[in-house]
C-alpha cells in the first residue's frame, strides 16, 4: 500500500513537471520555478517543452504499472529506477535540488515497492 501511494505521488509530481516545462515553462510561474529570465525561457522554451513530453512518458509508464497489476511490478521497477538515475544526473548537471525533488520520491517509492510496502 505505501509503495502504491508513493508511486502516485512520483507520478504527480511528473504530471506537474510536465505542466511546468510544456505550459508555464515561458510564463512567470515557469520562470520562478527554474529561476529564468523572459530572454532565457523564451529562447529555450523548444527545449523545455520536449523534456517536459519526457516527463510524460515516464508517468505514463508508471501508470501502465499500475494497470498491469501485479505483473506492472517490473515496469514499475523500471520507470521509478529510470527517474532515479534522470535525478541524480539532473542534481550533477544542473541543479542539486533535483536530487531531493525527484530522485528521491522515486527511490523511495522503489524501496517500498520492492520491499513489499
Amino acid at each position: 500500500m505505501l509503495s502504491t501511494i508513493l508511486i502516485a505521488l512520483v507520478a504527480a509530481l511528473h504530471v506537474y513537471f510536465m505542466y511546468l516545462e510544456m505550459v508555464a515553462w515561458d510564463r512567470p510561474l515557469g520562470r520562478k520555478t527554474f529561476r529564468t529570465t523572459p530572454e532565457f525561457s523564451a529562447a529555450s522554451k523548444a527545449l523545455a517543452a520536449n523534456q517536459g513530453l519526457y516527463n510524460g512518458f515516464l508517468v505514463a509508464g508508471l501508470a501502465w504499472g499500475f494497470w498491469l497489476g501485479e505483473p506492472g511490478f517490473a515496469v514499475k521497477t523500471f520507470f521509478l529506477a529510470c527517474i532515479v538515475v534522470a535525478g541524480v544526473f539532473g542534481a550533477v548537471t544542473v541543479s542539486r535540488r533535483i536530487l531531493y525533488l525527484q530522485a528521491l520520491p522515486a527511490a523511495l517509492a522503489l524501496i517500498a515497492l520492492w520491499a513489499g510496502w
